[in-house]
């Protein structure tokens, strides 16, 4: 064994002890820590023969790229939808690399039954039924891709093919109908080899992103065969919701696969108060949901459920002798893109277990609070246009004069210090857009965040 490896597991313990002082120091200065460095930086030293040890490493991460690096894990990061991560699911985060299984077989099954007790959990959550299997994927961009796959499969099924074996040119044209569909349902339908150009728009409601259940409707009239709806629970700039029953009973009258992404929208359930919000997403054939937004597990972590698992298990069924047979219940291995995958499902059981429905039901509910306080705050400010309600937890605003995307840009990375928030267009208009989904914002942190904003909009002249 190298001689400074063998130093290090001689002295594990202490070595650990130290980071986790790193780690609660960090944690415990997030309030004064900038919430973004708008700084790009060169390489380190070229890497050496010999290693210099676990300090040497430690202190020169210290040095060189903790500085460096955002303070995500805090309440006032607003962009991206991000969350943070609970106590509990730090701990079980902390706990998958201790641990470190591969969870993928029934030869080794103990963190693949964690990962399926924890699925069940989280279907309970989202209030979908037994008929819903699932599995933990990396995030919303491969739950996405994985829901779309076995939708390809099933146009096969339809149509007596399988792409699966013989290639998604099988299907032929193939059409995926949304309203306001996220940038990653693209990047899946590219992936997929259906290509980007299979989406189809479908109007929206008069100044909303809700698709208009008319418009679908004529637009599945229009499409031959059967088709791929994707419906949205939750839109990237305004969180706005498609009538998910709506949706779903249109297949009385036409034959389409409902894919429904709830990335974040999903946690509106845990909220009497906008529960209605996702009614009829359990109608749905297969849902992506995002944990590392509001269920604030660490990044990187997200769960996919449908109803045909089959279906699943012929698109990404991996035959090797040493993998074992795909069996009724299949592996994961057989369940999604990757062979393996570290058991991302332990942080979200330890938040689950930790904290139930309640504690997350309050984490989405203060964080609701806070988006409607901060949109009630630019929204008295003359410097600022409110482009939309704020239905959820995501404000989306624009500067009242000259919103340009440069001045826009110019005033994010001057409140950047106080808060973070990301750009986007709405309407045709440069905007910006808070996303709030962090367990540790508060009343304060909008103030704080508020006045952040105002003070750069000062500055702007």
């Amino acid at each position: 064994m190298d001689h400074r490896l063998a130093a290090d597991l001689s002295r594990l313990p202490e070595l650990l002890g130290l980071t986790l002082r790193y780690a609660t120091d960090t944690l415990d200065g997030l309030d004064a820590r900038p919430v973004v460095r708008f700084t790009r930086g060169g390489g380190g030293e070229p890497l050496g023969e010999e290693g210099g040890g676990f300090e040497r490493a430690l202190a020169e991460f210290g040095e060189r790229w903790a500085p460096r690096l955002s303070a995500s894990a805090g309440p006032r990061y607003l962009g991206f939808v991000t969350g943070g991560a609970t106590p509990a699911a730090l701990a079980g985060d902390w706990l998958t690399a201790v641990f470190d299984q591969n969870s993928n077989s029934a030869m080794d099954g103990a963190g693949q039954e964690l990962e399926r007790e924890t699925v069940g959990l989280l279907r309970d959550l989202f209030g979908l039924g037994a008929e819903h299997s699932g599995t933990f994927v990396s995030g919303a961009t491969l739950s996405n891709t994985a829901g779309l796959a076995i939708a390809r499969e099933w146009l096969g099924e339809r149509l007596g093919v399988s792409p699966a074996e013989d290639g998604a040119a099988v299907l032929g044209p193939v059409r995926v109908l949304s309203g306001a569909p996220h940038s990653s349902i693209g990047k899946a339908l590219s992936v997929l080899g259906l290509g980007r150009n299979a989406l189809v728009r479908v109007p929206t409601l008069p100044g909303r992103e809700a698709v208009d259940p008319v418009a679908l409707d004529r637009a599945l009239a229009d499409t031959p065969g059967p088709a791929v709806v994707v419906a949205n629970a939750g839109t990237v700039n305004t969180v706005d919701f498609d009538d998910l029953t709506a949706v779903a009973a249109l297949r009385s009258r036409h034959d389409f696969w409902l894919h429904t992404d709830a990335a974040f929208g999903a946690f509106a359930g845990l909220s009497p108060d906008h529960a209605h919000l996702v009614e009829g997403l359990g109608l749905a054939d297969s849902v992506c949901v995002d944990l590392h937004k509001w269920l604030n597990v660490p990044y990187d972590s997200a769960v996919q459920f449908t109803r045909r698992q089959d279906l699943q298990a012929r698109v990404f069924a991996n035959a090797a002798a040493y993998l074992g047979p795909l069996g009724p219940d299949p592996d994961l291995v057989h369940l999604t893109p990757e062979n393996s995958h570290r058991l991302r499902a332990l942080a979200a059981w330890f938040t689950l277990r930790a904290y139930g429905r309640q504690g997350h039901r309050e984490i989405v509910e203060r964080d609701v609070a806070c988006a409607r306080a901060l949109g009630a705050e630019l929204a008295a400010d003359p410097a600022f246009r409110l482009l939309a309600p704020v239905r959820l937890n995501v404000v989306c605003f624009t500067l009242a004069q000259a919103p340009t995307p440069e001045r826009l840009t110019a005033l994010r990375e001057a409140a950047g210090g106080e808060v973070f928030v990301t750009p986007t267009v709405f309407g045709g208009t440069a905007a910006l857009r808070a996303a709030f989904s962090n367990w540790r914002t508060t009343q304060a942190d909008v103030r704080r965040a508020a006045q952040a904003l105002r003070t750069a909009a000062k500055g702007l002249g």
